[in-house]
């Protein structure tokens, strides 16, 4: 009778559990969110202070989520050893103090350690974020809070997006990291209110796999970004090495992919010797969850290009303020987050498949819409109706696809699940900022080359200005380099027309490559689960995960 009369007790008082732990998750949340949306936003400032190419906010991107990805398995396994409270109140302060290293960088070098730093903190924050959740809510307010910080990133993308384009814009951008580092104290300051998380005894770090999975990552995103400034096949001057004349490009990413598969055999080899690895591998067990992560790739790459390519599109393309270039994308900022939050609601009538199906094929219709109508003007009714299409699937799909990987799991292994998350959110992150990058500026290369040789301008010119090292700039910038080459004065209206022209034709088709990969992401889609919650029950969703007596054999 006592556990009758127990239970509802206990359900009672966790509904009524305090609000206050989540908003100081959701603030260090918030504290990531508002660097990685503040530095695209601010793009034109930092390159002209920086005196650094526009590629350098992409690079800087890259080497943030590349750190993250690295090392948040790590990160997860270290937060489970001192506890999750400590790691969270460490990590906050460490990635604020990285934040004032960059409010002060003087180059883009300084600019690229900050966020190296900035990234290493982040790694050992994220998987703190689903365990505090978890410790400090039960029942129906976890799901609400989970659905909460799933929302969060897309959040911050508009709330940062408003307010560091005006800081940029009307005052100093290094001021926007600033605020991110008084941020991290009162982070700290706050965090003492939250519930500690015990340490867990007998936890073993698997530093081979450490080692494994970090280099696999390093090599995969350092090789894909660079494949434009060393070559795809051919090595280009630039290249740091070459094998037999090609470029290291596809070599790197064949090791990574073979790292990936080392990484793997190890864990599964460790799970048999009954130790512990450093991602837990039920996490992966089943064909919705693996597909969740295949899809969830394609979703956070998709939102990192296109929060590249706006900025670059409005500011370099256009020659705009950053202050313009948030009020231009409010539309799609504030849709995505609407979405993010309001999607949950959708749960109850739409399975996760059909969902997922739907979100991919707006982001797609988006894509394509802003591929065709993409201009001149950015105010016309079709780009701000593509970007609200855009902005609804992705909202919606991020979140869903988040607390699919969460629904998945036993709760004692949501530091697993929120390290899980982190790789895969930087990775593509990085995937997607540098594929943007990658594309955009080796079309314009191409398509520059092209219309050069077909022009009048005299060919002493592609001696004068290497073309190997094409990047985006405004028509002042050209022009500064034009007036420093042998090309007459009026031959400079010629080049800049070219250039116009080739940057907005290769950002058009960059729109369309990915409105391709948003819907070849509706073939992992069509693999995630197909019921609605509370539809299977416990002992179904056991029975599914129970591996075959073969297979259990030998793991």
């Amino acid at each position: 009778m006592a556990a009758h009369t127990a239970a509802p007790a206990a359900v009672e008082a966790a509904s009524k559990t305090s609000w206050v732990p989540l908003a100081i998750i959701v603030l260090a949340q918030l504290q990531m969110g508002i660097n990685i949306n503040a530095l695209p936003v601010s793009l034109g400032p930092i390159v002209e202070d920086l005196n650094a190419p526009a590629t350098a906010i992409s690079t800087a991107l890259v080497l943030y989520s590349l750190y993250v990805a690295a090392f948040v398995m790590l990160g997860a396994k270290i937060g489970k050893m001192f506890g999750e409270r400590l790691v969270f109140q460490v990590s906050a302060v460490g990635h604020g103090a990285a934040m004032a290293l960059m409010a002060v960088s003087r180059d883009a070098d300084m600019m690229n350690i900050a966020q190296a730093l900035a990234g290493i903190a982040a790694a050992l924050l994220v998987p703190t974020l689903v365990v505090l959740v978890a410790a400090n809510y039960r029942q129906r307010q976890q799901e609400q809070a989970f659905g909460i910080l799933a929302s969060i990133p897309a959040v911050a993308s508009g709330v940062t997006f408003i307010v560091a384009g005006y800081i940029a814009t009307a005052l100093n951008w290094r001021l926007s990291f600033g605020l991110v580092f008084i941020i991290s104290l009162v982070v700290l300051f706050l965090s003492f209110r939250m519930k500690p998380v015990p340490r867990h005894k007998g936890i073993s770090i698997d530093f081979v796999g450490v080692v494994l999975s970090a280099l696999a990552i390093a090599i995969l995103l350092l090789g894909f970004n660079n494949l434009n400034a060393w070559g795809l096949v051919i090595a280009k001057p630039a290249a740091p090495f070459s094998v037999l004349g090609l470029s290291p490009v596809p070599f790197m990413l064949l090791v990574g992919v073979v790292l990936v598969q080392a990484f793997f055999t190890l864990s599964e080899r460790r799970v048999t010797l009954q130790k512990t690895p450093l991602l837990a591998l039920e996490v992966l067990d089943t064909p919705e969850e693996r597909n969740a992560v295949y899809a969830f790739l394609v979703a956070g790459g998709l939102g990192s290009a296109i929060s590249f390519l706006i900025p670059l599109y409005i500011q370099i393309v256009q020659g705009r303020t950053p202050f313009f270039t948030s009020i231009a994308i409010v539309p799609y900022a504030i849709t995505v987050a609407a979405a993010a939050i309001l999607s949950v609601r959708l749960y109850d009538r739409l399975t996760p498949r059909r969902l997922a199906l739907v979100s991919f094929a707006l982001v797609g219709a988006g894509m394509f819409l802003l591929a065709f109508t993409v201009g001149a003007e950015w105010s016309t009714l079709t780009v701000i109706f593509g970007l609200i299409l855009v902005g609804l699937g992705e909202g919606t799909t991020l979140t869903l696809l988040f607390n699919v990987l969460v629904a998945a799991s036993p709760k004692e292994l949501a530091g697993d699940v929120g390290a899980l998350r982190g790789v895969v959110n930087n990775v593509s992150s990085a995937l997607g900022a540098a594929f943007a990058g990658v594309v955009a500026v080796g079309l314009l290369a191409l398509l520059i080359t092209t219309a050069f040789a077909r022009s009048n301008l005299p060919a002493s010119l592609e001696r004068e200005i290497n073309f190997d090292q094409i990047d985006f700039v405004s028509n002042d910038q050209l022009k500064g380099v034009l007036s420093r080459t042998s090309v007459a004065p009026e031959q400079v209206d010629e080049a800049v027309a070219i250039n116009a022209e080739a940057r907005l034709r290769a950002l058009r088709a960059t729109f369309l490559l990915l409105a391709a990969l948003s819907l070849l992401a509706l073939i992992p889609s069509t693999r995630l689960p197909d019921f609605k919650p509370g539809e299977r029950s416990a002992e179904d969703l056991v029975a599914e995960r129970k591996p075959e007596p073969a297979r259990a054999a030998t793991r």
